[in-house]
C-alpha cells in the first residue's frame, strides 16, 4: 500500500495522525486564496519529497495529481516486494482513477494562452492533464504490460478502479495489478468551481473543525488532495513469491441512483444496494460486518442518506456496526478517496483499531449510528466495507476481510 495525505507521506505516517484524530485541515498556503470564499483545504504536507521516488528531471514534466500518484504507487510496489524479472509482464495491470486529472495543467495552460497566445502553449499540456497518463507511467516504470486504463467516476473513481481491478485478478485475467487513484485541485479554479455550488465548508477560522461529518453543525465539505495506491495479487499468485498478505478484497458492488446530478437518493437506494451487492459477491451476511468506513462527506445530504442505507441495510443491528468518516481529518480528495479509505479500511482491519469522526460535538438527530465520535476504539473486525459515492449517483462499495 502507498498513501499521499494531508496527513503526511507514507502509510505509517497516515495511520498514526488519523488514529490520533489529527486534522491535516489548514488555512491555504500553496497560494493566496484572498479572492475565495473558502480559504482552507487538505494540502499535502511540506514534509512529501517526490524526489526520492521521482527524478527532478521526471517531476517537470508531471502535473502535481501525477507526481503524488507514482510516489504512492512506488510505495506501493517497493511495500509488496515486486522485483524484475516479471515472469511474464502481460499479466500485471495498472488501474488507476482521478475525477478530474490535471486541472491545474490545464488551468495553467489556459493562461499561457490568454496572455501569449497559442504558440505558447506548453508541448506536454495534455499528457500531463488526462487521466490516463498516470496508470501509462506506472507500467512504464516497472514494465507492467497487462491492461491499464485511467478510471474517471468523480468521487467514486478510485473505488471503481480498485472494483474493476479487483475483477481481473479475481477472473484470472490479471495475476496482479497496481490500482487506487490520485487527486490534486486544490487551487482557485476548483475552490471558486465548488464554492459555486455550495459544496464546501467555509469555516475559514477553525479549519481542524472545519470537516465535521455527521455533526448538525456541518456546512460542507473540505476540499483535499492525495493519493492511494494498493498492490491486488491473486492468492496463488503471492503465496508463491511470498508475499506477505495485508488484507482481502472479497466483495464489490457498483450502482446508479439515476437521481440527480449532484444530490444523492434521498431514500438511499443506490447507496444500499452497493453495499447488499457487495455483501451478495462475498457470500455473507450484513451482520458479519463490524465496521464501514463511510464516505461521510460532512454536507447535508450526503450524510443523511448514507445513515439510511446503513440502517436499512443492516436493520436492527445498524447501532452495533463501528462507522468512522476519517475525511473529518483528510478531507475529501475527491476520485483518491475512495482508494485512501479503502487503505484506512485494510488497516482497521489490520490492527484492530477504528479511528475516529473527529469533530462530531453535536451530532444530527437524522444521523444517530455509532461513528465512533472523537476518539479511535479497538475491536477486532474480520469484515469492513468501504463506501464511495460521487455526483451523478455513482456508488462504489468494497469490501474487506481480515488475512491476519
Amino acid at each position: 500500500m502507498g498513501l499521499v495525505t494531508c496527513l503526511g507521506t507514507g502509510v505509517d505516517q497516515n495511520w498514526k495522525e488519523l488514529t490520533n484524530g489529527h486534522s491535516g485541515i489548514t488555512a491555504i498556503t500553496s497560494f493566496d486564496p484572498h479572492r475565495l470564499i473558502t480559504k482552507i483545504a487538505g494540502e499535502v504536507r511540506s514534509d512529501f519529497d517526490p524526489e526520492a521516488r521521482v527524478s527532478a528531471k521526471e517531476l517537470r514534466r508531471l502535473d502535481r495529481h501525477q507526481q503524488i500518484g507514482l510516489v504512492a504507487a512506488c510505495q506501493a510496489v517497493a511495500q509488496a516486494g515486486l522485483t524484475t524479472p516479471l515472469e511474464d509482464p502481460y499479466r500485471y495491470a495498472v488501474i488507476i482513477g482521478s475525477g478530474i486529472g490535471g486541472l491545474a495543467t490545464i488551468q495553467a495552460g489556459y493562461e499561457v494562452l490568454r496572455e501569449k497566445g497559442p504558440k505558447r502553449m506548453p508541448p506536454l499540456m495534455i499528457p500531463m492533464a488526462v487521466v490516463n497518463l498516470l496508470p501509462g507511467l506506472v507500467a512504464m516504470r516497472f514494465g507492467f504490460k497487462g491492461p491499464n486504463f485511467g478510471v474517471v467516476n468523480a468521487c467514486a473513481s478510485s473505488a471503481s478502479a480498485i472494483g474493476e481491478a479487483y475483477r481481473l485478478v479475481a477472473l484470472g485475467v490479471s495475476d496482479v495489478a497496481v490500482s487506487g487513484g490520485t487527486e490534486a485541485v486544490v487551487g482557485e479554479f476548483a475552490i471558486s468551481a465548488f464554492n459555486a455550488l455550495r459544496a464546501l465548508s467555509t469555516r475559514n477560522s477553525d479549519p481542524e473543525k472545519a470537516s465535521r461529518p455527521f455533526d448538525a453543525g456541518r456546512d460542507g465539505f473540505v476540499l483535499a488532495e492525495g493519493a492511494g495506491m494498493i498492490i491486488l495479487e491473486s492468492f496463488d499468485h503471492a503465496q508463491r513469491r511470498g508475499a506477505l498478505i495485508l488484507g482481502e478484497i472479497v466483495g464489490y458492488g457498483a450502482t446508479s441512483d439515476a437521481y440527480h446530478i449532484v444530490m444523492p437518493d434521498p431514500d438511499g437506494a443506490g447507496a444500499y444496494e452497493a453495499m447488499r451487492l457487495a455483501l451478495e459477491d462475498a457470500g455473507i451476511s450484513a451482520e458479519q460486518v463490524q465496521y464501514i468506513n463511510a464516505h461521510g462527506t460532512s454536507t447535508e445530504l450526503n450524510d443523511k442518506t448514507e445513515t439510511i442505507a446503513i440502517k436499512r441495510l443492516f436493520g436492527d443491528s445498524a447501532h452495533d456496526v463501528s462507522i468512522s468518516s476519517t475525511k473529518s481529518m483528510t478531507g475529501h480528495a475527491l476520485g483518491a478517496a475512495g482508494a485512501i479509505e479503502a487503505i484506512f479500511t485494510a488497516l482497521t482491519l489490520q490492527t484492530g483499531v477504528i479511528p475516529p469522526t473527529i469533530n462530531l460535538e453535536d451530532p444530527d438527530p437524522e444521523c444517530d449510528l455509532n461513528y465512533t465520535p472523537n476518539k479511535s476504539v479497538d475491536r477486532i473486525v474480520e469484515f469492513g466495507l468501504s463506501n464511495s459515492f460521487a455526483f451523478g449517483g455513482q456508488n462504489v462499495s468494497l469490501l474487506l476481510r481480515r488475512t491476519q
